[in-house]
């Protein structure tokens, strides 16, 4: 009887367990994105060019990238909760290096440990909150997962230019508050059940590179070029959007540069939730026109010097990105084994973290020699050749073609 209350108590644990879970993955995500609209301040403070705060940005990207190789397995081996707590842990340090900023070494060091802890997450985070949801709640929790990673990232720029516009501690209180939110993120994941069965006691980490199971390469390939293209859009808002909003187009407001950051994560996550009702067959090829119009909406923007057109764009990319990410992820996700689920996640992410940081960097050096506008404008034009590419590639091999 008491063998059969527990067990019945630990399946309710589990049910419910999926949306703790993706609280804690939003929290965590929320703190990669906090500095985004503070860069421009830093850039006063400190004294650098628009070059570097890409390069800031891809060291973030980078650290992402090591980790995902490094250790994107390493939830399968040691559990999903262990590598959970790893994550606040890293995400706790970054805010303390932003706190005690002095210069670029603590920004680099901020936003290497965002990174790591960003790496650590997009892996394990996700996984957990697939293997915690109950038998009829696999889709709910699909887009739990997806939306936490994209409403996150977007709630860190929002929640950092409110409190940097209009209180007195623009470059401290945000961290502070993230800080908050990472203890009560902890307390949440030392209470979620454990989902991997038999875990080992901190083993040796195994570098996996870009590992994916053979079976499945047809299926990665064209979920991956999809989430590198939207990716690459995300990229732009979160590195460069704030330049592109005070020099070319007037505003110096950083709450209002917060929320147009916002504005495309918020999109992402809605175009999430319209992915079940259109279909992952037709989201993908969907999501990537759409990610076209809403790069040639922020191409018109830096044309016409309009914030309207920009955030039109911020919204329509932002959707497109959003299908696209929700069916590449659940098709990446639905076809990995269960025993590689963590590792072929994490190598789904390298790729989309490559199209967040390498595009990016690439604007900002084209930035210093032809100026801020037409480095943008080169930028959305490749990436819509490339989201053209990958949304064709979608519709003409459909999943269950290899």
């Amino acid at each position: 009887m008491i063998v059969r209350e527990r067990a019945v108590n630990a399946g309710s644990g589990r049910r419910s367990g999926y949306l703790a879970a993706a609280v804690v993955f939003a929290i965590g995500m929320a703190g990669t994105t906090l500095p985004t609209p503070l860069y421009g301040l830093y850039q006063r403070q400190i004294g650098f060019s628009e070059l570097m705060v890409t390069v800031v940005f891809a060291v973030y990207a980078l650290a992402v990238i090591t980790v995902l190789v490094v250790a994107g397995n390493y939830s399968d081996k040691v559990g999903r909760r262990p590598v959970l707590l790893c994550a606040m842990a890293l995400s706790a340090a970054s805010a303390g290096c932003f706190l005690l900023e002095s210069g670029l070494p603590l920004l680099f060091m901020g936003r290497l440990l965002s990174g790591g802890a960003a790496g650590l997450l997009s892996g394990a985070a996700t996984a957990a909150v697939l293997e915690l949801a109950g038998p009829g709640q696999k889709a709910r929790a699909g887009f739990a997962a997806t939306a936490a990673n994209m409403g996150g990232l977007g709630c860190g720029p929002l929640l950092s230019g409110f409190l940097a516009e209009y209180t007195p501690w623009p470059l401290t209180l945000p961290f502070w508050v993230h800080l908050g939110l990472v203890a009560v993120a902890c307390g949440i994941t030392w209470r979620l059940p454990e989902t991997v069965t038999r875990p080992q006691r901190w083993p040796r980490p195994t570098p996996q590179g870009v590992a994916v199971p053979a079976a499945m390469k047809g299926v990665f390939v064209r979920a991956s070029l999809a989430a590198f293209a939207g990716f690459a859009l995300l990229g732009l808002f979160t590195a460069v959007a704030p330049s592109f909003a005070a020099q070319t187009l007037g505003v110096h407001n950083l709450a209002v540069t917060g929320a147009v950051v916002f504005s495309v994560f918020l999109a992402s996550t809605l175009g999430q939730s319209l992915t079940r009702r259109v279909g992952t067959r037709l989201a993908l090829p969907l999501g990537c026109g759409t990610l076209v119009i809403g790069l040639l909406l922020v191409a018109s923007s830096l044309i016409a010097e309009s914030l309207p057109l920009l955030v039109l764009g911020a919204l329509f990319g932002g959707t497109g990105q959003g299908l696209s990410f929700r069916a590449a992820l659940t098709l990446v996700s639905d076809a990995a084994p269960a025993t590689h689920r963590g590792g072929t996640i994490s190598a789904f992410f390298i790729v989309a973290y490559t199209g967040i940081s390498v595009p990016v960097v690439g604007v900002g050096a084209l930035a210093t020699w032809l100026g801020l506008r037409e480095a943008g404008l080169i930028f959305t034009g490749c990436v819509m050749v490339l989201a053209a590419g990958a949304g064709t590639y979608a519709a003409l091999r459909p999943p269950g073609q290899t």
